[in-house]
């Protein structure tokens, strides 16, 4: 996760997260990514049913019923192991986590407990008599995909109106004073509404954007020849970071990130130096401490089945499941292998990555996508967009 306009625009400081030690427990939300300790963020996908079809889901949702789903009892184990662990993040993903029965009273355990709880959901359920109940809860945000402008979205999600029912949906929260923000994956079938994501986001004062490059899991394996080339990546980041500082010069203070692509940091970094920034040696040092990525050691994944997972795309490997063993003893388990590795992948890391001047603060980026693409997961992410010169072995 790179923030853009954190990290451009300077609305935060190497100082910030310093003041707090970087700790995960003491760090508010937006610093959390600045974290020294890495408690593991976790998203639990709490069911696999979706009333949507979307092309790129990681979980091969559908709308219908599946069995095997953890039960209240279950979850409610799993919040208390998480809150003790000190992890500071759960996330409510699915399918679509609304069709969860018992989701606000397992939000709400969680947020007891001193977790931020947070949603990831396309929206469309997002009642208005919904959105009030999140908000006694207590959540801290809720992330809302949008995946393109009106006739984008509907055909990428598979049903007509899913648009016009999410932004009611992020109306509902607005008025309800819950924090939300647009998940947007980006790809050659979406990003040439980029522009027009960016014009929502002022139109309806939208607090957040998240734009995510596109992992080769689930469906989104489906994907990996409509996903962007080096050279069209390299122009998308441009769009985002000029649009970003567009609002930031003109006081618009919408928070923007890309995320799932740690190449973006040493992009963005290399961009201010050509630029002259005075601040590129701060921003590296923020890129330094947010370490690149996380699998497997600062963002965790547990199934609707209980299996526990690197992260969210990871599901064709299971490191145990918390319905035997809670997440905890899991997660800290270094006893299989890959799980070891994946605590100190830098040291595994092959290829033009190994050699990379910028691998402490990328961490050889998505090991998900190397291994879709090669077969070798300690290969080199094929996204990575960064020239042999600018990483210094050219």
């Amino acid at each position: 996760m790179i923030g853009i306009s954190k990290l451009y625009c300077g609305t935060v400081e190497a100082s910030d997260p310093l003041r707090y030690g970087r700790h995960s427990g003491k760090l508010p939300s937006h610093l959390l990514q600045f974290s020294e300790d890495k408690k593991p963020v976790v998203v639990w996908n709490v069911g696999q049913r979706c009333n949507l079809k979307c092309v790129h889901c990681y979980s091969h949702s559908q709308n219908r019923g599946y069995t095997g789903e953890m039960s209240s009892e279950e979850g409610r184990a799993l919040i208390q192991d998480l809150a003790r662990f000190g992890s500071p993040v759960i996330l409510f993903s699915g399918g679509e986590p609304l069709l969860r029965k018992d989701l606000c009273d397992l939000a709400q355990l969680a947020t007891d407990l001193g977790m931020r709880a947070v949603i990831s959901t396309n929206g469309t359920l997002l009642t208005a008599g919904m959105a009030r109940k999140l908000k006694r809860i207590g959540l801290s945000y809720v992330g809302v995909s949008l995946d393109g402008m009106e006739e984008t979205n509907d055909r990428f999600r598979g049903v007509k109106g899913a648009f016009q029912a999410a932004l009611q949906g992020i109306g509902n929260c607005q008025e309800a004073g819950i924090k939300v923000g647009l998940r947007f994956t980006i790809n050659r079938r979406n990003a040439q509404d980029i522009p027009g994501i960016f014009d929502l986001l002022e139109r309806e004062n939208i607090p957040r954007v998240c734009f995510y490059h596109l992992v080769y899991a689930g469906r989104g394996s489906e994907l990996i020849r409509e996903d962007l080339d080096h050279g069209e990546t390299r122009k998308v980041v441009d769009l985002i970071i000029d649009r970003t500082r567009d609002l930031h010069d003109r006081n618009k203070k919408m928070e923007v990130l890309t995320v799932d692509n740690h190449a973006d940091g040493p992009y963005l970094y290399l961009r201010m130096m050509r630029e002259g920034s005075p601040r590129s040696a701060e921003v590296m040092e923020l890129l330094r401490m947010n370490e690149g990525n996380s699998s497997g050691v600062g963002i965790g994944c547990v199934s609707w089945d209980g299996s526990v997972h690197a992260d969210q795309f990871w599901r064709h490997y299971s490191f145990g499941n918390v319905r035997q063993r809670p997440f905890s003893q899991v997660w800290m388990d270094v006893s299989n292998p890959l799980m070891a590795r994946l605590k100190e992948k830098k040291k595994h890391i092959t290829g033009r990555c190994a050699s990379c001047r910028f691998l402490d603060v990328c961490a050889g980026n998505f090991r998900v996508r190397a291994e879709a693409v090669t077969g070798d997961l300690w290969a080199p992410d094929p996204a990575c967009y960064l020239t042999d010169e600018e990483i210094g072995i050219g």
